[in-house]
């Protein structure tokens, strides 16, 4: 892993995992965590769903009530977590996968090593934009969670069946142009729980904030159960 530091963002370029065995390492990541009392949230999607703007307004509700940092994983750039740290003002980094469409355990570890963990209750990891390969690694993270936007169709979780699988929780967001789109939400719920009968769902609008209350407190019961 190495750091550099540009206008005082820091800018983590995450190297290949050189574990062979990520569950193995992924489990052992998670019950350090545990032992930490950090909640790790693995937030994924496709490229344009909203995670940005969805995790701004859910941050900035949060702040009074949970310490929060972000890792903001893109193959390259910094914009999300630029953008994150001045209108959140939460600890944010930017991790470089190299190329890399996803996260593993060990790149996981390495963005954690640069956050102030002693200071944190819930760090929130935005995962490289896809809807396959993300799901295929267990990032050693408390909780999966993804957002399907509007205009990506109500049959993804049938396109997609990994990703709805692994995921404890699915935000279906741009809910106010649900009018303009051939989207059914009770059959893209169907559809959810046809591959995950146990997973969360709640319908979002990042843009108007609606079902925004309800993913904080969810963020908020989840923290608070991992800290028991």
């Amino acid at each position: 892993m190495t750091e550099c530091i540009m206008d005082e963002l820091r800018i983590i370029e995450i190297k290949k995992s050189v574990f062979a065995d990520n569950d193995r390492d992924a489990n052992l990541l998670r019950e350090e965590l545990k032992q930490q009392g950090v909640f790790l949230l693995n937030l994924m999607s496709a490229p344009g769903s909203g995670k940005t703007t969805t995790l701004i307004q859910t941050i900035n509700r949060l702040k009074e009530r949970l310490r929060v940092a972000v890792m903001e994983a893109d193959i390259d750039s910094d914009v999300d977590a630029r953008k994150m740290k001045e209108t959140t003002g939460v600890e944010s980094i930017q991790l470089h996968t190299g190329g890399m469409c996803h996260l593993d355990a060990e790149m996981t570890r390495q963005g954690l090593a640069a956050l102030s963990l002693e200071k944190t209750d819930l760090v929130i990891l935005e995962n490289v934009g896809n809807l396959v390969c993300p799901a295929e690694f267990d990032t050693g993270s408390s909780a999966n969670a993804m957002i399907l936007s509007v205009p990506e169709g109500d049959d993804k979780p049938l396109k997609y069946p990994l990703m709805f699988s692994v995921c404890d929780l699915v935000l279906i967001n741009k809910t106010d142009v649900m009018p303009y789109f051939d989207f059914d939400l009770e059959r893209c719920k169907q559809n959810i729980l046809m591959r995950n009968p146990k997973a969360t769902i709640i319908p979002i609008s990042a843009k108007t904030g609606e079902g925004i209350d309800d993913f904080a407190q969810w963020l908020v019961n989840e923290v608070q159960n991992w800290k028991k």
